[in-house]
């Protein structure tokens, strides 16, 4: 389906299980698709007799087809001829173009019993900013819908309080634009007024944040400011705060005194649901079968689901097949490969452990023995040697042709490291979700 009239189709054929044909083709034979935007489909109606009688008798029918369809709330909109020239009209008035955030509302996102909880939680902190939940600390692996969520909130309080001042940014921005001012000698007043003069305050994968003293001062002062104020804040992550072990302990004490909310893998349920809204929002509908088969195989993560949707797409556009179970298996056998037999490069965690310890590649690579530099170059060689198939001296030679004894010391070194400070165990966790993040 790639246009409002395929939609507007298929929703008619939804109906014929409620309504007979006759009736369908009476009320509705006249009636045509004007537009389909994110969450509303618009139609144009001949007569105000026949909108009336479409909005009293039948509009709660074809919103129910919708959302069979989309799997999220679809609104109807009716126009009478004289209508839909100001609608083109207003439609084709040049405007600030939507971002991709404005994407993700609540209708949007798909609802489960394993993210049920946080979804509620967001929906009360966007009604309610800077009420009983705050902060909001929503928490789980990543791909399963925490940015969306926390876009939806600042969609939605955008809608209720049109003048509240809303402020969206990745843990690694705030890092590094701090990092920059203090390297610049940039007064330091307008970085701490961007943030703290804010009505809603939203950090994504604030795990990153844990470890960089400089960043932790900052976001523990504002977080201050901010809840002094009753300005809500909502922070995600891919732990509780009870597992950053490099957090300072006030600040993982005040992420733990509003409301933690956890998002868990997708069961089949919502894993159909999301397939069939993101096929639909790519203008495609899949069979049932096709349904069935990706639901049971693709079991992480939304941004999986999402690939495997785009590589169906494309794999029926390229090649011109009809979509069923045994085209789907060809078309998507690499992304339904077993996730462990994935083997990054040596460069690509050398780069991860780099950007980790805010470094150039070349210096881990290199002969320097500062401190820091040689624990990042150990690390890297543990994580190549757990990660890959390399043997010691194909690994030495990825650190500039350095002894396999070398390589298997600086991997000791880790292993002991491991052993006394849990703060290691959560290094490697750290830069090897970044690894994987990467595939």
């Amino acid at each position: 389906m790639k246009s409002a009239a395929d939609v507007w189709e298929k929703v008619k054929s939804l109906m014929e299980g409620s309504m007979t044909a006759v009736s369908i083709e009476t009320w509705f034979g006249d009636v045509e698709a004007v537009a389909l935007e994110d969450t509303r489909l618009v139609l144009c109606v001949p007569t105000d007799f026949k909108r009336n009688i479409i909005r009293s008798r039948f509009q709660s029918g074809v919103e129910a087809a919708l959302k069979e369809l989309f799997s999220f709330d679809v609104d109807v909109a009716l126009l009478l001829p004289e209508e839909r020239d100001a609608y083109a009209h207003q439609a084709a008035t040049p405007g600030s173009p939507k971002s991709e955030a404005d994407r993700y509302t609540f209708e949007r996102f798909v609802v489960g019993s394993t993210n049920r909880f946080a979804y509620t939680a967001a929906q009360k902190v966007a009604e309610e900013p800077g009420g009983a939940y705050n902060p909001l600390f929503i928490y789980g692996q990543s791909g399963l819908g925490k940015t969306h969520l926390l876009h939806a909130i600042a969609n939605r309080v955008k809608q209720l309080r049109p003048g509240f001042r809303i402020l969206y940014v990745q843990s690694e921005d705030f890092v590094n634009e701090l990092i920059g001012n203090l390297r610049r000698g940039i007064d330091m007043q307008g970085f701490r007024d961007k943030y703290r003069q804010v009505d809603v305050f939203l950090m994504d994968d604030v795990q990153f944040i844990a470890g960089k003293d400089s960043s932790e001062e900052e976001l523990f002062h504002t977080f201050n400011t901010l809840y002094e104020q009753k300005k809500q804040i909502v922070f995600t992550s891919d732990r509780p705060p009870h597992e950053m072990l490099r957090l300072e302990q006030r600040l993982k004490t005040r992420f733990e005194q509003g409301l933690p909310a956890d998002i868990q893998p997708p069961d089949y349920e919502t894993r159909v649901a999301l397939l069939k809204n993101k096929s639909l929002e790519r203008g495609i509908s899949l069979p049932d079968p096709v349904l069935s088969y990706v639901a049971e195989n693709i079991t992480s993560n939304v941004r999986q689901i999402e690939g495997v949707v785009n590589k169906i797409m494309a794999f029926q556009e390229l090649m011109g097949a009809q979509v069923d179970v045994e085209t789907t298996i060809r078309a998507v056998r690499d992304i339904l490969r077993a996730k462990e037999n994935f083997l990054p490069s040596a460069e690509t965690i050398i780069q991860e452990v780099a950007r980790f310890y805010e470094l150039d590649a070349s210096a881990i690579t290199g002969q320097s023995q500062n401190k820091e530099i040689s624990t990042a170059r150990n690390v890297a060689m543990y994580i190549i040697r757990e990660m890959t198939q390399l043997s010691l001296a194909e690994i030495g030679q990825q650190f500039g042709g350095r002894h396999h004894s070398t390589v298997l010391n600086s991997i000791n070194r880790v292993e002991k490291m491991m052993k006394t400070q849990p703060e290691m165990m959560e290094i490697i966790r750290d830069i090897t979700n970044a690894v994987n993040s990467a595939y």
